[in-house]
């Protein structure tokens, strides 16, 4: 079962021929969710072979236009595929007159819904939920309200050991009953223990998005234990001073919070067009994590199953 991310952009405020800005694709279980939409994402989502019709719920973290320039396109591209599936955005209350100026111009003829979910958080807390998955949505710390997104694969049902099923002569209501945590007790006086004759399958996976940040207290524990981190990392330590003054991160940043998240793997991205070389940003952040990666646009880092057998 899949649970991967994929980079389509990203650079800060200013896109490079080279580099698009923020637009991210999280794939879990097949089921796709667009993380921000600057400018060109649509581009790039058929660039590197990802359905634009998959998308069903997009998360913006904030309303500054390297994170949302790419919606107007997405969404006039998905009309003219013929959508006819709602669509959820969950973003700030500022994104709601963008998205009513692009209704009122654009939205004539669309048989979809777009639907603007309401993002006003004051602490971490559940925005979104489905059998398999749960979507959080934490406050960042940044010049407008700016938010942070944690998701997080639910506990998988349990499995029944095959070498139990035939040692006991399991029934298939046997079965269902033990993998609903139930105990089974029989006719005879044995007492079948769920405990004991199953299992998780696989340990559940997670991944969160900080996108534009300085760094604050609180955040670490938002993201404790996450298996991906991705982080915005717009400076590198020779403009601490303006990452500062700007609210935003240094890749040192990004990786003393991996650090003290106890993250198992960082991404770092949203780089300064002022750098043509974004390795230096991998340079620094390794020198404090050392399972850090810079993004680049189409790459796709995976997050392996772990199984509990």
């Amino acid at each position: 079962m899949k649970f991967s991310f994929t980079s389509l952009g990203c650079s800060s405020a200013l896109p490079t021929v080279n580099n698009y800005p923020s637009a991210h694709v999280l794939n879990v279980h097949e089921r796709l969710f667009l993380i921000d939409c600057g400018e060109g994402c649509q581009i790039q989502m058929r660039r590197y072979g990802i359905s634009i019709l998959k998308i069903d719920h997009v998360f913006i973290s904030h309303i500054h236009g390297d994170h949302i320039f790419g919606i107007y396109g997405l969404l006039s591209t998905m009309s003219m595929l013929g959508r006819i599936a709602d669509i959820f955005i969950y973003a700030p209350k500022g994104f709601a007159p963008v998205l009513k100026s692009f209704l009122k111009y654009f939205g004539d003829g669309f048989k979809y819904n777009v639907i603007h979910k309401i993002v006003d958080v004051r602490e971490k807390e559940v925005i979104f939920s489905t059998r398999t998955i749960e979507v959080s949505a934490f406050p960042l710390n940044h010049r407008i309200d700016c938010y942070g997104y944690f998701f997080a694969e639910k506990e998988p049902k349990l499995n029944v050991f095959k070498d139990m099923i035939a040692m006991y002569s399991l029934s298939l209501s046997e079965i269902a009953r033990l993998k609903n945590g139930e105990d089974v007790a029989r006719d005879s006086g044995e007492y079948l223990k769920s405990e004991r004759l199953t299992y998780r399958p696989y340990k559940p996976r997670s991944f969160a998005y900080c996108s534009d940040t300085a760094p604050f207290t609180k955040l670490k524990e938002y993201i404790r234990g996450v298996d991906i981190l991705y982080h915005e990392a717009t400076f590198a330590s020779d403009h601490t001073a303006m990452a500062a003054e700007t609210m935003h991160s240094t890749a040192g940043d990004a990786a003393r919070t991996a650090l003290e998240a106890e993250a198992k793997m960082l991404i770092i991205g949203h780089f300064s067009s002022r750098y043509r070389d974004t390795n230096i940003f991998g340079e620094e952040a390794k020198k404090i994590f050392k399972n850090s990666h810079v993004a680049e646009q189409g790459t796709k880092f995976d997050v392996p199953i772990e199984k509990n057998r």
